[in-house]
């Protein structure tokens, strides 16, 4: 196909979409959207016959009678089971886009004479979305309307729901008119805040190439300045927009001030009330839309939540609408690598699972391992650069017929048609994974990066494309808590062990905002004297079904969804302020340390040294009793925002520690550059110092170096007297573990640092 045509036929397709959103936004009550969308459809794509399928019943056809519509069979279709139908004498070959909502179903084309150009399934995909959302806006008003009459609802809340309808519908009129997605997005924002008579209002989505940062693309009655501050912002640090966003869920703050989730400086700006809803695409959550109050607290009612969540549809069908169309212009390849888009690897993979010659289809889901620490340390440009020689490679692991897809930001995906079992696709993904290994030559410089691979595979007729997608993510998924660098093939089981893992996520949030969180405190001793002279904060969760669950289970799950910042900064803060009233107990001239761990999440925050700041100031703990302990993997894979950082919170007089010392990459240049005055000595060390010579004077020798350097030296893991004594003896200072006391409540710790 020539560019000129390609151009033409995009151009065509974009006019057949925008005429149709046009004719099915107009329509006043379902059942007539239903009759338009497929009159449009056929007229659109010259097709003999269209059925709209809802909830297993046709809903509408054009083409033929309704009585003459094998329902059964058009079932199959919508679903994707059959390829072709025959209906009297004759036999139509079908193209089918599935239709989701509360009442599920599909749009079925069928053309007596030839198939079905993947242009053209593409645009009837693209019909069927905009199909779902006017349907979904038509039952939310109409349901609104039949409660609004069955309750006798008073007039303003009548004129209310009028407005509500009024301004949606003005919202469809400027998405057909294809006004500019900004305009549309502050169209839609604006509506809100003033419907809902708040003062604030803002729409932040996810960042294209960093999805754990958003960016605030809309707003009405935000400063400036502090529409500026929102743009890159991680996640975790957007409160309540942050959370429904990673819970995938409307939160509602009636009274912020007091919320466990509030965000100081939002508090300081004296916001009252906020509610956040999140926003979606293709069911994927990609931003979130709230409002807020400064005026007065609001109570949060059912209509104003069914209203945002209105609104949010909207924006999710604006946002829709544009990419469609953008992805139409693209021709549905990838610009960056030239591989098949997501919405292309889609329609493919339904075909080959319903005209597959030899028995189904095999989807392999690829991900680079450490892809945003080589991008970050490197640069956008390199990083770009990357994923380019990335898709090269996977191209060469394929066959002719076979296709590979960048679903997006380091994430790929291969095809593979006409396949008899998942062994064929085995070869395939271990070629992937050598060919990843092998290192990148960038500007000169030699780069490496691994990836995991998730392996599916679908039988023809019994799974449809998504399924076969969220298999191979599960495998996926499974490839890097198995360690990353390898593929993993699906299996069934795999499915329990993620919804287990979604169950622990959904806990840990609820657990942040219910404070099911403690500390425990165990002591730190000079090994010489027996004197406590500091201690270790560490934090344990309270599950209120499960009991205690110990930090190994729920620390690196809090890390990958970013809850370990609302947790770290607590544990923080309480650890101050407890160490503080203890010391207030204690002789002036012998305080009490407090060590907190710190994650690899919270220092990449540009406020932490704030934040540190903060809790010193609001406990009264002199900061030089506080600190900050860090792992050596960390350090190695620091930024120069990193030292900077450490660098900050040394100026306020913090102390910082390397914890579990001698596993990672020891380096006494790290040790040199990084402002550390405490190594923690790793208990694999302590537990043979007494029994092997070799731990021992490897210990010793760590001990050693700490004395060259000027840091203090701490073992840990100390569990009985020969340790002790060996540790002692060979000048380590500072020492923890059970030969002293595990790690204590508060209350233990009480009795135990001033008796009962």
């Amino acid at each position: 196909m020539s560019p000129d045509t390609a151009d033409s036929i995009t151009v065509l397709a974009t006019e057949q979409l925008t005429e149709f959103l046009a004719v099915v936004a107009d329509r006043p009550d379902e059942a007539a959207a239903q009759r338009a969308a497929v009159e449009c459809a056929v007229r659109a794509l010259g097709a003999d016959l269209a059925v709209l399928v809802v909830d297993g019943s046709v809903a509408a056809v054009v083409g033929l009678t309704a009585d003459a519509v094998p329902a059964y069979a058009v079932s199959e279709a919508a679903a994707g089971r059959r390829g072709t139908l025959l209906i009297g004498a004759d036999t139509y070959a079908i193209a089918h886009a599935p239709i989701g909502g509360v009442s599920p179903g599909g749009l079925v084309l069928g053309r007596r004479a030839g198939g079905f150009t993947i242009e053209e399934i593409c645009l009837l995909r693209g019909m069927a979305q905009v199909l779902e959302l006017s349907l979904h806006t038509l039952q939310l008003v109409e349901a609104e309307r039949r409660q609004a009459a069955e309750n006798g609802r008073l007039i303003d809340s009548l004129q209310r729901r009028q407005r509500l309808f009024e301004e949606l519908s003005t919202v469809q009129r400027a998405i057909a008119r294809r006004e500019p997605l900004p305009r549309l997005l502050e169209m839609i924002t604006t509506a809100a805040a003033e419907l809902m008579d708040v003062e604030m209002a803002g729409l932040t989505v996810l960042d294209g190439d960093d999805p754990s940062r958003t960016s605030l693309v809309a707003s009405h009655g935000i400063p400036d300045d502090a529409v500026v501050r929102m743009q890159q912002v991680p996640i975790a640090a957007l409160g309540a927009a942050g959370l429904a966003i990673m819970g995938d869920e409307l939160i509602a703050v009636d009274d912020y001030a007091s919320s466990p989730i509030a965000v100081p400086e939002v508090v300081r700006a004296r916001l009252k009330s906020i509610m956040a809803v999140p926003v979606h695409e293709n069911g994927v959550v990609i931003g979130a839309l709230f409002v807020g109050s400064y005026a007065r607290v609001r109570e949060w009612d059912k209509p104003a939540r069914e209203i945002l969540q209105a609104f949010a549809e909207h924006v999710s069908l604006a946002i829709t609408d544009a990419r469609t169309l953008r992805e139409m212009n693209h021709a549905f390849h990838d610009a960056l690598t030239g591989m098949a888009s997501r919405a292309l690897f889609m329609t493919r993979t339904e075909n080959a699972l319903v005209t597959s010659r030899t028995g189904g289809a095999a989807a392999l889901l690829i991900d680079l391992d450490r892809f945003k620490v080589i991008n970050d340390a490197l640069g956008p440009n390199a990083g770009d650069r990357l994923l380019a020689a990335v898709a090269d490679r996977i191209r060469e692991c394929l066959r002719t017929d076979d296709t590979a897809a960048r679903l997006g930001g380091d994430e790929f995906a291969v095809l593979l048609p006409d396949v008899t079992g998942v062994e064929a696709a085995v070869p395939v993904a271990r070629r992937i994974v050598a060919a990843i290994r092998e290192p990148f030559d960038l500007d000169g410089r030699e780069t490496f990066v691994t990836c995991s691979v998730g392996v599916a595979y679908g039988v023809t007729g019994e799974e449809d494309a998504q399924e076969l997608l969220v298999r191979a993510d599960l495998a996926m998924f499974e490839a890097k808590k198995q360690g990353k660098d390898q593929f993993t093939v699906f299996d069934p089981v795999m499915r329990e062990s993620f919804q287990k893992h979604l169950e622990m996520e959904a806990d840990l949030r609820r657990a942040v905002l219910r404070h099911e969180f403690q500390l425990r405190f165990q002591p730190i001793v000079r090994l010489r004297t027996g004197e406590i002279s500091g201690l270790e904060a560490l934090v344990r969760w309270q599950h209120p079904e499960r009991g205690m669950i110990p930090p190994l289970d729920f620390i690196p799950l809090a890390e990958e969804t970013g809850m370990i910042v609302p947790i770290g900064e607590w544990v923080l803060r309480e650890a101050c302020r407890q160490a503080a009233g203890w010391n207030a107990q204690r002789p002036a001239d012998a305080p009490l340390t407090v060590s907190v761990n710190l994650s690899a999440v919270q220092l990449d925050r540009a406020d932490l040294p704030d934040v540190v700041s903060s809790a010193l100031e609001e406990s009264g703990l002199p900061a030089h009793c506080l600190v900050i302990e860090l792992t050596e993997s960390l350090i190695v894979d620091h930024r120069p925002e990193t030292l900077r950082r450490l660098h900050a919170m040394k100026a306020l007089g913090v102390r910082l520690a390397i914890d579990d010392f001698g596993t990672g990459y020891s380096s006494l240049a790290y040790l040199r550059r990084f402002p550390v005055d405490i190594i923690k000595i790793d208990k694999s060390f302590v537990d043979d110092v007494g029994d092997e010579p070799a731990a021992a004077a490897l210990t010793h020798g760590i001990i050693q170096l700490g004395q060259a350097l000027q840091l203090s030296t701490i073992a840990e893991g100390i569990e009985d007297a020969g340790q002790l004594s060996e540790l002692a003896g060979g000048n380590c200072e500072l020492g923890q573990g059970y030969y002293f006391a595990e790690p204590l409540t508060t209350e233990a710790m009480q009795d135990l640092l001033f008796g009962k």
